[in-house]
């Protein structure tokens, strides 16, 4: 697989809030396959690591050229092979108009995408593309589909939480269309065979990643008296940050000494700001903004109980498996979570960490209390999950996967074969390595 070039989608690459996406495609690299970046949107910028500042400098700006360089190179690429041209936006025009999950006012959408999938693959033609991954279900996805109508080769991609619920667009064709899909979780894999009759061997679980070997515990991190709670994640109802607020201001009115600091930005953010002033716990819930990876590790490495009250929105959408729970849990700390079907894969209650009803005040206040009065459980439970992490949700161990679902797409000229690690395994680092 190594000789063939893949082209990694994503809708803004790299970017603060999707690690998971930037840590597959370097590590693809890593293991010598050929991979071009291209992002819907421009890059995001100054996150702290060079190679992401270079990532961003070579990424293939869909949008960001502008719609008239859009329009251009899509007006050249017709010039060039209009007979396959007219046939992916036919095929555009067909999907938007035929498919039940577009709605009317998003039929437009749907054939610019199609649009700038044929200006994508403009752009690409000549570097040898093989076969085109997306992350997101959504425009992404969309995109790549036929940008790999248009170079004649296959695509692939990986679907996560509100491209799939609440911005759900053409996903039934997605589905069926796709030489595979990456499933995060034992769930996606059952709502996908629910939305599209799909072979086995089609719906791959490739986790998102986490470096177990740079998220990792720290020596005496915790706190004797055990009061440091952090939370990360975009600022949004479906993350249950107002669940989490109520929680502290229920504590604190027991006279106990808790901290909880918030990272992250989002819509919800003056509302929950208000929130707190009006629970009198402004003292007690500090909001840090978005922070770099490397801040986030060391806060992490720093805190009692990592706590993320996940839960379904008023419009349905709701989290898969939040990167920012594995990363605390490599880190060796107690997790506490909305007990929602998906995070159930990674967090096993009383096991690798506690769940508590999502939206329920008194469950989680009732989690929190326990946990930080039970130093030991809380490290019992915190070793536990970094051992779930390693085992399942390390990033070797997924790069592996999506490795080898690769590798079965370019089987057929009998050179590429799936890969193993080093050592003959899948990839797994040891279930019991508690180091960094």
């Amino acid at each position: 697989m190594a000789r063939r070039s893949i082209l990694f989608v994503g809708g803004r690459l790299p970017t603060r809030s999707e690690t998971f996406v930037y840590r597959e495609l370097f590590g693809l690299r890593a293991r010598g396959a050929k991979v071009l970046a291209a992002s819907v949107h421009p890059p995001e910028r100054d996150l702290g690591e060079a190679r992401l500042e270079a990532l961003a400098n070579g990424v293939i700006d869909i949008y960001g050229a502008g719609p008239a360089r859009l329009v251009r190179d899509a007006v050249a690429q017709f010039a060039h092979r209009p007979f396959k041209t007219g046939a992916t936006l036919l095929a555009a025009l067909r999907d938007a108009v035929m498919e039940p999950d577009v709605r009317w006012w998003g039929r437009p959408k749907v054939l610019w995408q199609g649009l700038a999938g044929v200006a994508l693959a403009r752009r690409v033609e000549k570097e040898g593309i093989r076969h085109v991954h997306a992350h997101m279900a959504h425009v992404p996805t969309t995109i790549a589909m036929y940008c790999a109508r248009q170079l004649g080769v296959t695509f692939s991609f990986t679907g996560h939480a509100v491209d799939i619920f609440r911005l759900r667009a053409l996903l039934r064709v997605k589905l069926k269309r796709a030489a595979f899909v990456a499933c995060i979780s034992e769930w996606h894999r059952e709502f996908y065979r629910e939305t599209a009759e799909m072979p086995d061997g089609s719906l791959p679980i490739v986790r998102c990643g986490v470096d177990v070997r740079k998220f990792a515990p720290s020596c005496d991190a915790e706190s004797g008296e055990g009061g440091r709670i952090m939370a990360v994640g975009r600022l949004v109802p479906k993350k249950g940050f107002d669940v989490l607020i109520r929680a502290v201001a229920a504590l604190r009115a027991e006279g106990r000494a808790v901290r909880c600091v918030i990272a992250g930005d989002g819509p919800s953010r003056r509302e929950l700001m208000r929130l707190a002033d009006e629970l009198n716990v402004q003292d007690r819930v500090h909001f840090l903004g978005a922070l770099d990876n490397g801040e986030i590790r060391r806060r992490m490495e720093e805190c009692d109980l990592f706590v993320l009250p996940c839960r379904v929105d008023a419009s349905g959408d709701r989290d898969g498996i939040p990167v920012v729970l594995m990363e605390a849990m490599a880190c060796g700390r107690c997790a506490i979570s909305g007990d929602l079907p998906a995070i159930r894969e990674l967090i096993a209650d009383g096991e690798t960490g506690l769940l508590v009803e999502p939206g329920s005040v008194g469950a989680l206040a009732g989690a929190m209390r326990g946990a930080l009065d039970d130093h030991e459980e809380r490290r019992r439970l915190g070793e536990a999950g970094r051992r779930r992490v390693c085992e399942e949700f390390a990033l070797d161990v997924n790069v592996t996967r999506l490795w080898n679902a690769l590798s079965f797409v370019f089987a057929d000229d009998g050179v590429d074969k799936p890969c193993r690690a080093a050592d003959g395994s899948d990839g797994a680092l040891p279930a019991d390595n508690m180091a960094a």
